[in-house]
């Protein structure tokens, strides 16, 4: 089955108001950014976000929460966006903080079709207690707090259970895929995309660079097409407009003992 979508506008022209999204990458390593554009351009909101962060100001995830599109988020890291910030401290923004191998597994779940599982992350925290702030009243009262999770013993330890995390629709960003949805990621990109596309009921994908079926070697494949139902090809300056989260450089010495920086 061909599942090659002609662009993005197309492939997200029936998510609805109020849908749950859950959106791949790491950082902005691997953001469908192209999708979260077309998602911005069609100007649905009261959306629920599934990721590990928030992108940045301005880039990616960040371009929804400028927009006042996004109602709650579950994420584990979101330190790099101050609108994000600003939003969740006014009460703008509804936020369920989770460890990040939870979240992960939380989306893997949601794919296998797992309910629930219990784990020992958050034992004897607040995560597992409840009353953690999921969103602030304007005058910085907490409005809604997260509820005390169930604990059952094994073994002798007790441990907590977190439930699945389904999401309607998924969105994600490979660097290869063929037209049967079949995708291959590379490096920090394969860390959220794979179980964000698996949570999903409807799984889009962007990839940078379409290829036929039987291009990638079953051994290469990362996630089978069985979890994807539509493909957006990039083209290549889509495919090559990346971003940087965090510029790092180190001071080179020259042989003449003079420094510069990279």
């Amino acid at each position: 089955m061909d599942k090659v979508v002609a662009s993005a506008a197309e492939a997200v022209a029936d998510i609805p108001s109020g849908a749950s999204i859950a959106s791949g990458g790491f950082g902005i390593s691997g953001i469908p950014a192209v999708i979260i554009d077309a998602i911005v351009e069609r100007g649905i909101t009261d959306l629920e976000i599934f990721s590990n962060n928030c992108g940045t100001d301005g880039v990616g995830l960040g371009k929804l929460l400028e927009n006042k599109q996004i109602r709650r988020i579950v994420a584990s890291y979101v330190g790099e966006n101050k609108e994000f910030a600003r939003q969740y401290l006014a009460g703008e923004l509804e936020v369920e903080l989770t460890p990040q191998g939870t979240l992960a597994e939380r989306l893997r779940a949601a794919g296998v079709g797992v309910p629930a599982f219990y784990t020992l992350t958050g034992m004897g925290t607040q995560v597992a207690k409840g009353g953690l702030p999921w969103r602030y009243a304007p005058d910085g009262s907490v409005a809604v707090a997260s509820p005390p999770k169930p604990t059952a013993e094994f073994e002798g330890r007790t441990y907590l259970l977190e439930r699945a995390l389904p999401a309607d629709f998924a969105i994600v960003r490979a660097w290869k895929g063929d037209r049967h949805g079949n995708l291959r990621f590379r490096k920090a990109a394969r860390n959220f995309n794979p179980v964000c596309a698996m949570a999903g009921a409807i799984a889009i994908a962007e990839v940078e660079h379409l290829v036929e079926p039987g291009d990638i070697d079953p051994d290469d494949v990362h996630l089978p097409g069985v979890y994807v139902d539509r493909v957006v090809a990039l083209t290549a300056e889509q495919a090559a407009d990346k971003g940087i989260e965090r510029l790092t450089t180190r001071p080179r010495s020259a042989k003449d003992g003079t420094r510069s920086w990279r």
